[in-house]
């Protein structure tokens, strides 16, 4: 197995980079802030992005816990990758990381001057300094479950490689880590109740929501959804509509992990001369 190391300020876009040049090296996996990466998967750890103090994502990047550290290795020695590249803010870190997990010393220092222009690593230090904003070098639905209650956006980044005009798509995730604010921040589930409710009336068909609630796991939240449908319709398209919508919306709103959306019809409606009728149910004073 052959190691390299990718050097550079924390900030300047090794995390954004690495991607890219493990491509062009034919390197098989990345180590990134405690992660072991291999192609657009993780393949075992834990992200430093998710500690709450900047001390504590130094210790995770290190390996600095054993037991995180022997998770990563045991993967690391199931796949047996030829080549692997860590990133560190400094040679002596990388190495650190290497001893940790057992790996031979690093053969080749590649530093992020050497891939990078001044204007992509000024531009990467000001989105760190401003924003608070960290890559993970994987694609967002592979990161959402680890990172439920984050702010997350996916980056979709394309590139032409050589005369060939051969067109390479890089996928990564764009996370603002819990330490970078100010305090902590809560979504009630009032709030994302609300969102859910609004995206599932807001479609064609729907004449009304009934109930919608939520049931929280550590891993992400599951939406219950009842709705009254409007005769005419075709009613399991509009379940469908309803999952994709509120899917989509109240993941990108609140940063959560979607596990489920499940939606049940439970009344349908007869939309009449401006009146809504039950149907199957008669007008006051029908009733014999």
């Amino acid at each position: 197995m052959k190691t390299y190391g990718l050097v550079g300020s924390s900030g300047t876009g090794k995390s954004f980079k690495a991607v890219g040049l493990a491509n062009e090296r034919e390197i098989s996996c990345l180590i990134d802030d405690g992660l072991l990466i291999k192609g657009a998967r993780i393949l075992a750890g834990i992200s430093a992005k998710r500690e709450s103090t900047k001390l504590s994502a130094i210790r995770r990047a290190l390996f600095m816990d054993p037991n995180h550290a022997a998770q990563v290795k045991e993967a690391i020695r199931a796949l047996n990758p030829d080549s692997i590249l860590i990133l560190g803010t400094s040679m002596p870190m990388i190495d650190r990381i290497a001893q940790r997990l057992e790996l031979p010393p690093v053969e080749e220092y590649i530093r992020i001057e050497d891939i990078s222009t001044r204007r992509e690593i000024q531009l990467a230090q000001r989105q760190r300094r401003e924003e608070g904003k960290h890559i993970i070098p994987v694609p967002t639905f592979e990161v959402r479950k680890d990172f439920s209650g984050f702010f997350i956006d996916p980056l979709r980044i394309f590139r032409v490689l050589g005369k060939g005009r051969q067109i390479e798509t890089l996928e990564k995730t764009v996370v603002r880590p819990t330490y970078s604010y100010f305090g902590k921040f809560y979504i009630a589930d009032s709030v994302i109740e609300s969102i859910a409710s609004y995206c599932a009336q807001s479609l064609p068909g729907v004449n009304k929501v009934q109930r919608c609630e939520i049931n929280s796991r550590v891993d992400g939240i599951t939406i219950e959804i009842d709705i009254t449908v409007v005769y005419g319709y075709k009613i399991h398209q509009i379940m469908v509509q309803i999952q994709e919508k509120v899917q989509e919306e109240v993941g990108y709103i609140t940063g959560l992990n979607i596990l489920s959306v499940n939606v049940t019809t439970k009344r349908v409606v007869l939309l009449k001369s401006d009146r809504t009728d039950l149907l199957g149910l008669p007008e006051p004073g029908e009733l014999s």
